[in-house]
């Protein structure tokens, strides 16, 4: 099977936006919403610095790494200022956009990041990509037979959504192989384990909408979410009962409604 990484993509007309994707995954993890996004936008999906198929880091890794580099794709596209939707990783980089006045506004789908400092889940869960990874670097040259029964996609997928059928074989093969190619996963790991996720959130202005999904295994609704809560009030807190970390992955016709109806108001 042949697996093809782009560092982006970008397709749409409107408005700036820009999608981000959550930590070892790609910019595809958004395709199930890009047909509805782009009747809108003009949408640009960038695949993070140091994961499968998109730029290198440049130099050590920082709380602040992705995000610059992301300024660098945004600024190459054109975008002053982008609506911005991240998941996980990508919705703390999200917020960090937003603190630097690069955000119309921030969808962000259970953002990394939203822990208690110093509560022992964050590192357990942090840690524990390791071991997946290390995992999936055994199995991804067997993705497309995995793939091809429904219970081996939904072993492959049950830590990010609780219903897989409707999610092309091709690209949750198309993940497995980027998480395990992955090249900065380790040094990240180490990084975050010591630095967490520092946000100043009195730059962020910019509408807010958090949406997390109650069957999030990786980030678990409500602990996750604790520090993000008190930091953003008045945000607009959607929970979204039985769905997991990935909900444009997992309920995408209602992903993308969430998406377009804070970016289009």
């Amino acid at each position: 099977m042949l697996s093809v990484f782009t560092p982006s993509h970008r397709a749409g007309a409107g408005a700036p936006l820009v999608l981000l994707h959550g930590f070892t995954d790609t910019w595809r993890t958004w395709e199930l919403v890009l047909p509805a996004l782009a009747r809108h936008h003009d949408v640009l999906a960038p695949t993070l610095a140091g994961h499968t198929g998109g730029p290198h880091l440049l130099g050590a890794v920082t709380h602040e790494v992705i995000a610059d580099e992301i300024e660098r794709a945004m600024d190459g596209a054109g975008f002053a200022t982008a609506h911005v939707v991240g998941n996980s990783l990508g919705g703390y980089v999200a917020l960090q956009l937003a603190a630097r006045g690069r955000a119309e506004s921030v969808t962000a789908f259970a953002p990394a990041g939203g822990w208690t400092p110093g509560d022992p889940d964050f590192n357990q869960m942090i840690r524990s990509f390791g071991p997946m990874q290390a995992l999936l670097q055994l199995a991804a040259p067997n993705a497309e037979r995995i793939v091809a029964t429904q219970a081996g996609r939904r072993r492959a997928t049950e830590l990010i959504v609780t219903n897989s059928t409707h999610i092309p074989g091709d690209l949750i093969a198309h993940q497995m192989v980027g998480i395990a190619g992955c090249r900065a996963a380790p040094e990240m790991i180490d990084h975050a384990v010591r630095a967490g996720y520092p946000l100043d959130p009195a730059g962020i202005t910019c509408p807010l909408r958090i949406v997390w999904g109650t069957e999030d295994r990786l980030l678990p609704w409500p602990s996750a979410a604790v520090r993000y809560r008190e930091m953003f009030p008045h945000a607009d807190w959607v929970v979204l009962d039985g769905v997991g970390h990935c909900p444009q992955l997992d309920v995408p016709v209602e992903a993308a409604q969430l998406i377009v109806g804070f970016t289009t108001t």
